[in-house]
């Protein structure tokens, strides 16, 4: 590209002045920016408000956000995988971004993201504050030293319990076991130290206490129950791309034999069903299943070309068994646990009793226009055979004590066609495979479509593509997503997806299959409100069982529930968000069961005043689980709370922000279920005798 042609890019025009006009104030707000946006909030929402499964921690979300607002990320040396890690772009927007830079040279403005196609005004908003234009070449002169001289510390501390009296903290009885008591206090704590220098340098550990645990007597004298560490490097040279050492998350492909870091499902994102970013990436949640241990590098050793290879050991609470012969015992397990929990005697017997060894790697090249190919493997081996208990639905699921997965994903643009995918095989010669495509019809309709087949003897331990059920086994589907960008004020999102199980699944006692669609219509007025008008209904095959003959039956459950949401921006301080959803589900033959919860929410964000509240209230009246409604809620600095409500009662909360003192944040929140139709609150040693169920929270974080 010539010079000439730039300077004729950007010449001045009316045009550009209007986006000028539109831009600066927040510009002008990404500057002074001291806290993440409340409408990025409720992207962020919108990613995980459907979320059931905590295998990842959602909390490093906001994060991320909050380091990119202190560091802004450079538009002009920005790769796919630091766009994604924003989470406010959709893959078609980061395609035609690093397009546009290839096509038309380094960004001069930022205004010219308005000449992107897939970029409305609205979507240039949303990232603004995040992103920035320097124009220089990439830093690599920076000594870790002066990283570590220069950086951010954060310590976070925080506190939390439920004030009713459930089973396991009850008074033991005379001679009644220590089994149907917790061994530890209701009490749970955490505490997270964190050294960073933007996004290129982190260090720190984490340490958390879970309630009914013991804390520096019996079985934890040292203190907590579980403790990380990690130090991350990225960017450091353009041989070093990234070291992690101590623990950490490993990302490769499209998941099919190994991802860990945070990948969206279904959600009204439609078009955003491709896995990226990083390969290697810090851990400093406190889920106990979801990390290495050791150490990890990627290294660009010629151009183009990137290896990554990783070794890691740890323990991991495993349920041990006898299995014995006439000609030898062998010591087994059956099952890893995956919650974390050493709060009885039970759980404690299994705490760290199995090993698990594992090495992998990669090796990427990467092309110009998007073009990616990359040959992966994972393997894993425990100190012990893995022995599961054989049923019907789970006898092709992975058993042994060594386990081998191979893949080769790819990436590449033809035009305005974006294609990816990734085949997999494992050790007993089953293949995986998913593979899409995403398009921009034109400047306003954007358009994805994803085919997986997953047989059902395919093995993978950390498998999380896209997909309808948990792994990468027993499962085929195609998947149809669109967005229409139909005015400026008007956005139109809808997806299909019909998939089908070729085998048993648990509470499916047949090959079964399932259908579901999601649409969405969104009305946005610049800075004033928001409303939308969404459906999903969901038609998939489970057990019923037929009391007569004493035998399952596969029938439909049909699920179908529609929300009505608004959210109204009064003042700068003051914002509203009102929701209603409604629904049924039918299963089978069973009497059809209805729901309904409506909610309303307060947020209020003094300018003057350094005490900021968000609270919620909701009343629900639904037949029971099956119609059951899952909400996001605001919590604590960088948590997320996600329940599901069902039965009938109401929930509300309260959360207080203070920041009047420097580097300081001062956190509480107190929440409370309660239930009119039930005198009982959850099961087991977590069951409170009662309507209610009442949570506080308190955090501090500090900066220096």
């Amino acid at each position: 590209m010539t010079r000439q042609f730039v300077s004729s890019r950007v010449s001045f025009s009316m045009k550009h002045f209007f986006w000028v006009l539109c831009l600066f104030p927040y510009w002008i707000t990404a500057q002074v920016a001291t806290d993440i946006p409340t409408e990025i909030q409720a992207i962020i929402e919108d990613f995980v408000s459907d979320q059931e499964d905590a295998t990842f921690d959602f909390n490093t979300l906001l994060e991320n956000l909050e380091i990119f607002l202190e560091q802004p990320i450079d538009l002009n040396e920005a790769d796919e995988s630091l766009l994604r890690e924003l989470h406010l772009l959709t893959d078609r927007q980061i395609d035609e971004l690093l397009k546009y830079r290839r096509t038309a040279g380094k960004f001069i403005a930022l205004y010219e993201l308005q000449a992107i196609p897939g970029f409305d005004l609205n979507a240039v908003r949303r990232i603004l504050p995040f992103v920035t234009i320097k124009g220089d070449t990439f830093d690599y002169n920076l000594s870790v030293l002066k990283m570590m001289r220069d950086g951010d510390n954060l310590l976070y501390l925080k506190w939390n319990t439920i004030l009713e009296e459930q089973k396991g903290y009850a008074p033991r009885a005379p001679g009644e076991e220590d089994e149907n008591r917790y061994l530890g206090d209701k009490n749970q704590y955490y505490v997270r130290y964190k050294h960073a220098y933007g996004y290129k340098l982190s260090y720190g550990f984490t340490a958390e206490k879970d309630r009914g645990e013991e804390f520096f007597t019996g079985s934890n004298k040292k203190g907590f129950d579980f403790y990380s560490a990690h130090f991350y490097l990225r960017d450091y040279s353009r041989l070093i791309k990234a070291i992690a050492i101590g623990d950490y998350g490993v990302s490769l492909g499209q998941g099919l034999i190994i991802y860990s870091g945070y990948s969206s499902g279904k959600s009204m994102f439609v078009t955003n069903i491709r896995r990226g970013g990083r390969v290697l990436r810090p851990y400093s949640s406190v889920n106990e299943s979801a990390y290495f241990r050791g150490a990890a590098a990627t290294l660009g050793v010629v151009k183009n070309l990137a290896i990554t290879t990783f070794a890691s050991y740890r323990n991991r609470d495993a349920n041990f068994i006898e299995s014995s012969d006439t000609l030898a015992t062998e010591e087994a397990f059956s099952a890893i646990n995956l919650t974390g929990f050493h709060r009885t005697e039970s759980e404690l017997k299994n705490r760290n009793s199995a090993q698990q060894t594992s090495f992998g790697g990669s090796i990427k090249w990467k092309g110009k226009a998007g073009r990616h190919i990359a040959l992966n493997t994972v393997y894993h081996r425990f100190s012990h055979p893995l022995n599961r208990k054989i049923k019907p639905y789970n006898q092709f699921s992975f058993n042994g004590q060594e386990l081998l997965d191979v893949s080769l994903d790819y990436a590449f643009l033809l035009r305005n066609l974006s294609f990816f995918g990734e085949t997999a095989m494992s050790d007993n010669g089953a293949i995986a495979t998913v593979n899409g495509l995403q398009l921009g019809l034109n400047r306003n309709v954007d358009f994805a479509i994803l085919h997986r087949f997953f047989p059902r003897d395919y093995q993978a331990l950390n498998a999380s593509p896209f997909s309808e059920t948990r792994g990468a086994a027993n499962e085929s589907g195609i998947y149809l997503g669109m967005e229409v960008r139909a005015t400026r004020h008007i956005k139109v999102a809808a997806y299909y997806d019909l998939w089908r199980h070729p085998w048993l699944r648990y509470n499916a006692a047949a090959p079964s299959r399932g259908r579901e669609y999601r649409a969405r219509i969104t009305y946005h007025k610049k800075r004033t409100y928001e409303c939308y008008l969404e459906f999903k209904n969901e038609v998939k095959q489970i057990n019923q069982k037929n009391e007569l003959f004493k035998t399952n039956a596969l029938v439909d459950k049909h699920t179908f529930q529609g929300r009505l949401h608004f959210a109204f921006k009064l003042t700068k301080e003051l914002e509203l968000r009102s929701r209603i959803d409604a629904g049924f589900a039918d299963v089978g033959t069973e009497k059809r069961k209805k729901g309904a919860v409506v909610y309303q929410d307060i947020l209020y964000k003094p300018l003057e005043f350094p005490l900021s509240i968000t609270a919620r209230f909701a009343l629900f009246d639904t037949d029971g689980f099956d119609t059951r409604y899952y909400s996001y809620e605001n919590d604590l600095l960088y948590t997320f709370s996600i329940p599901a409500y069902y039965n009938v009662g109401s929930r509300a909360y309260i959360n207080l922000r203070y920041r009047g003192i420097r580097h300081l944040v001062l956190e509480g929140r107190i929440a409370q279920l309660y239930w009119s139709n039930k005198d009982k609150i959850g099961s087991g040693l977590e069951a409170i005798d009662g309507h209610t169920k009442t949570q506080v929270s308190l955090q501090v974080k500090v900066k220096f």
